[in-house]
């Protein structure tokens, strides 16, 4: 059982995201320390990208603020390093394929078992093409965690034969962002990932008020929460972690009640 698996195993798990290096790397690896201490079972760090196709308007911006700050993958990887000296709350980081085939594949995976990272989402990598970099990052202890749509349709069955980590459950088309309602039968698509597998299966894009995360967790075994940490992030920025910490407590105990 990987690391990941684990964040599953006490009930219905509560995922955070938070865009590294937004307003700065000091005020990210406080963030995630605090999410984990306030119920945060696993936590998605991601990495600053130009271009994140997947991404709505607010991590966007984070990712612009992040770059001009002067984030770079490098400085992530010493600064989850540091971290592993003080959680081991499951981490992954949500990239895409450009800042992994820049940096060099084969490095940035042996960086990332080096410094303790558990998992990698690549929004963009589609399931078809993934063996290349799914196999090193197997080598090397890193779950490639693979994602299913609304669209998937037949492919689900596929996708979650061979899921490592946990599966991702896009609840809405579309990049992310806060959405008043979710209209996609989430359930349906869980239930037919759970024919094919039993690895964990977490609800995220567009989920951002308890309401809705009770909602999610109910149909599946975990609820995602992006853009509306990333919000509070932008809103307050140096001084975002009280109201961060309150945030992800509210969150975790909507997953408790699910």
């Amino acid at each position: 059982m990987t690391k990941i698996h684990r964040a599953f195993e006490d009930g219905k798990a509560f995922i955070a995201f938070v865009t590294a290096g937004d307003p700065s790397l000091a005020v990210t690896e406080e963030l995630i320390l605090t999410m984990a201490e306030a119920g945060a079972d696993l936590i998605e760090i991601g990495i600053p990208f130009s271009d994140p196709v997947a991404e709505g308007v607010v991590i966007q911006d984070a990712n612009v603020r992040a770059l001009a700050a002067g984030c770079t993958t490098d400085k992530i990887f010493d600064m989850v390093r540091r971290m592993r000296q003080k959680t081991d709350v499951p981490l992954v980081f949500l990239t895409y394929l450009n800042p992994i085939y820049t940096y060099g594949a084969e490095k940035f995976l042996a960086n990332c078992e080096g410094c303790g990272l558990d998992g990698l989402i690549i929004p963009d990598m589609p399931f078809e093409e993934k063996d290349e970099l799914g196999q090193a990052a197997q080598a090397h202890n890193v779950d490639l965690i693979s994602m299913i749509a609304p669209t998937s349709h037949e492919r689900i069955a596929m996708i979650a034969k061979e899921a490592r980590g946990f599966i991702y459950c896009v609840s809405s088309l579309g990049v992310t962002g806060m959405r008043s309602e979710i209209t996609t039968n989430v359930g349906e698509i869980v239930q037919v990932a759970r024919k094919y597998s039993d690895i964990p299966c977490a609800v995220g894009f567009g989920i951002s008020t308890p309401e809705q995360t009770r909602e999610m967790a109910a149909l599946s075994d975990g609820a995602i929460v992006g853009s509306a940490i990333v919000k509070l992030v932008a809103q307050y920025g140096n001084e975002c972690i009280p109201y961060v910490r309150e945030y992800v407590q509210k969150m975790k105990d909507a997953v408790r009640n699910a």
